[in-house]
């Protein structure tokens, strides 16, 4: 079943009751005017089991100990924003697996080779999903990316990723130049990417997995260097759509491009073969991580544009 991502951007109470989220408006339900069987009226419900992502994203949002308690028990990732209204804060199951021990004692003993050639497949399928998106949204020239692919070695190490995301960006955009603070539509960009680091987070829990750990990201200051790592060949599918927005004149980071970008759960790609929603292809591809950390695997399953 698809989970549903929930965006919360107005003041909200959030409560549960019978595995229900209950929703609630401040506006209403402090209102002496209104009937209380309007009020229950205006009260939405959704089941918990429903919900992979909530996004929380303004200062008068009330939510409950035991919203909480059921959404990390369901695996459902939490997204808390700042006062600039960007994703700052993801809130995770610490227990996401019946087997969670033995799994973290896999993953804490893979070999360096392995994360090698782990990286060396993640690298390949980027620049691959890269080199797709960037001739089906601007027709480019792609035969030197889908070559520098093929050339990439154990743990990518002639930094292929760095030459191919070059020539990748000055294509994409206009006068563009790829950067957290940056201009347009870099902020459309970096909300879209959290939310996939969310979904690729969950994945890794739901897995028994710990994000923490990283094949090739090792920032000491990072939480999530394994998602970043994995997240790598899902970056076109958010570039893909973000250049839909903005060559359709969306610029800014408003509710309209939030709505388009919280899409990203159910975008339909290809993996094994078959279409699927993002959000389930990620458990698919964290399920293969574990099964290469077992011993039982040797190669990721990714989605390819």
């Amino acid at each position: 079943m698809i989970k549903r991502t929930l965006y919360f951007g107005n003041p909200t109470y959030l409560s549960l009751k019978d595995r229900q989220l209950i929703i609630k408006l401040p506006e209403i339900e402090k209102s002496d005017a209104l009937t209380k069987a309007f009020k229950t009226e205006s009260m939405r419900t959704i089941p918990i089991e429903d919900i992979g992502v909530v996004v929380l994203d303004n200062k008068q949002i009330t939510i409950t100990q035991g919203v909480l308690e059921a959404l990390l028990e369901n695996n459902s990732a939490v997204i808390t924003c700042d006062s600039s209204r960007m994703p700052v804060g993801l809130m995770l199951p610490l227990c996401g697996n019946t087997t969670q021990n033995e799994r973290f004692r896999e993953q804490l003993d893979v070999s360096l080779p392995l994360k090698k050639q782990l990286w060396q497949q993640t690298v390949q399928v980027k620049i691959t999903n890269q080199a797709a998106a960037l001739k089906e949204c601007r027709g480019a020239e792609v035969r030197n990316m889908l070559k520098w692919a093929g050339d990439v070695k154990s743990g990518d190490a002639n930094n292929l990723e760095a030459r191919a995301a070059a020539y990748y960006w000055a294509n994409l955009f206009t006068d563009f130049r790829r950067q957290r603070e940056g201009d347009p539509p870099n902020n459309l960009l970096n909300y879209g990417y959290a939310i996939l680091r969310a979904i690729v987070a969950r994945g890794l829990v739901g897995s028994g997995l710990l994000p923490t750990l990283g094949i090739h990201h090792h920032n000491r200051y990072n939480a999530y260097c394994l998602a970043d790592d994995i997240m790598e060949p899902y970056r076109p599918y958010v570039d893909q759509l973000v250049v839909t927005m903005f060559d359709s004149g969306i610029k800014e980071l408003n509710k309209e491009a939030k709505a388009q970008l919280l899409g990203l759960p159910v975008t339909e790609v290809m993996i094994g073969g078959q279409r699927s929603p993002l959000m389930i292809a990620v458990g698919q591809t964290t399920a293969s991580l574990y099964k290469c950390f077992s011993g039982e695997s040797r190669k990721i399953v990714y989605p390819e544009i």
